[in-house]
């Protein structure tokens, strides 16, 4: 198949929506298939431009056998809803640049930003006369209203309609979490075989396990996009109530807007146990640093949207075979449970968590134990190729299908 991924966020920018963009386009072309993506200059969550792009419209580029088209984004960071709205708003516009430069296409995998990718996918869709696969990596605009950024019932029912038809339109809904499947299928009435759960999957030839020679530090490490779906306060409070155990070290890495208030907090309580981390580094550094850990973290809000998905970093703690402590009501603590890779507490309860850290750290072979079945789980079931031919099996019906079928629905 020739497929056509539109991606705002693509390697090497940061998060998730990036990983699972490139590790998407990967798998697929292990399978054979011809992979052509659409994506951003190199931005995110910085949104420092690099040099090379600058004072350019569009450049052409090939990674690992995929064929990248990067369109112009304006140098702005991510730290506020309004540049949010307008780096979204200026891809739109940007992404079509490439639609001359395309060839022949079978499908239109619409992979990121949520909601907002549709509608470039949507004009890809109908000059092409191709159908489209809707990608969802988090359920917008209900976080948005969750977190009271959006408080207009006319703005509410107008973003929900606009849902509504990026739902609608496309030949197939691909969510990444149960939870996400469950809440477009009740919100928004999509039948349920229309909608297909691939999760993010992970670069098992990559992130891999390795043996250290370790110091004689216990590490717990929460290593992510610093952003606000994640309760660092928790973790915070649990490294107090375990200062007293010198042994026991937390190491936070990762860029993104919490970072000053990570700060101010280990300022505050004086943290001597926490280390914050912000350097930029490539993935082996990443994979480096990942094999250090005993005990990974996932420390989730109480936010339903946030928490009815499954973010990539879960993965990538257990293809580097350690356990994960997630703290969550939702999605990540029933994969958690499932896979037997960890230990589930409630979000907002640091003396839980304090505790559950105790536990795995006294416990050797437990922590050996939950880490190999985390291990296994994605080696099985998630690695690229597994993703990658999930992925082929929903889209080959759809391309020998009636190519037509977007452009009908959509009239």
């Amino acid at each position: 198949m020739k497929i056509l991924i539109i991606a705002q966020y693509f390697y090497p920018d940061f998060g998730g929506a990036s990983t699972r963009a490139f590790n998407v386009a990967k798998g697929l072309v292990k399978l054979g298939n011809t992979v052509k993506v659409v994506t951003a200059f190199p931005h995110y969550p910085h949104g420092r431009v690099p040099s090379r792009y600058k004072y350019k419209a569009m450049m052409f580029e090939e990674m690992d056998d995929i064929e990248i088209i990067r369109v112009w984004i304006p140098s702005l960071p991510h730290d506020s809803v309004v540049k949010r709205i307008i780096i979204h708003v200026c891809f739109i516009i940007s992404s079509l640049f490439a639609l001359p430069f395309l060839g022949e296409i079978d499908v239109v995998f619409a992979a990121n930003p949520n909601l907002f990718s549709f509608f470039p996918a949507l004009v890809y869709s109908f000059v092409n006369l191709r159908p489209i696969v809707r990608n969802v990596d988090d359920l917008w605009p209900e976080v948005f209203y969750e977190l009271n950024l959006v408080r207009s019932n006319t703005l509410k029912k107008l973003l929900d309609f606009v849902t509504w038809l990026s739902y609608s339109v496309p030949v197939t809904i691909t969510p990444i979490s149960t939870g996400y499947k469950r809440r477009i299928m009740e919100k928004y009435g999509v039948r349920e075989e229309k909608i297909r759960v691939i999760e993010v999957g992970v670069d098992t030839s990559i992130f891999s396990k390795s043996i250290l020679n370790k110091k004689d530090d216990f590490i717990i490490m929460y290593s992510g996009i610093l952003g606000k779906a994640y309760d660092f306060r928790n973790v915070l409070l649990a490294a107090k109530f375990l200062s007293d155990y010198k042994e026991i070290s937390f190491y936070i890495r990762g860029i993104g807007e919490c970072e000053h208030y990570i700060k101010e907090m280990i300022d505050e309580f004086p943290l001597e146990n926490v280390k914050l981390d912000t350097n930029i580094i490539t993935k082996l550094k990443l994979v480096e640093i990942l094999n250090i850990a005993d005990i990974f973290l996932l420390p989730m809000k109480e936010i339903k949207t946030a928490d009815e998905g499954l973010p990539t970093k879960i993965f990538e703690y257990q293809a580097v075979g350690k356990p994960v402590i997630v703290c969550s009501r939702g999605e990540p603590a029933r994969y958690i449970r499932s896979t037997d890779s960890g230990i589930v507490v409630p979000p907002n309860d640091p003396r839980a968590l304090s505790e559950a850290i105790l536990e795995l750290y006294r416990n050797k072979e437990n922590r050996e134990r939950l880490g190999e079945n985390g291990w296994k789980h994605v080696s099985k079931y998630l690695s690229l190729n597994k993703i990658g031919g999930r992925l082929s099996d929903i889209l080959k019906p759809k391309v020998k299908g009636d190519s037509k079928i977007a452009c009908a629905q959509a009239g």
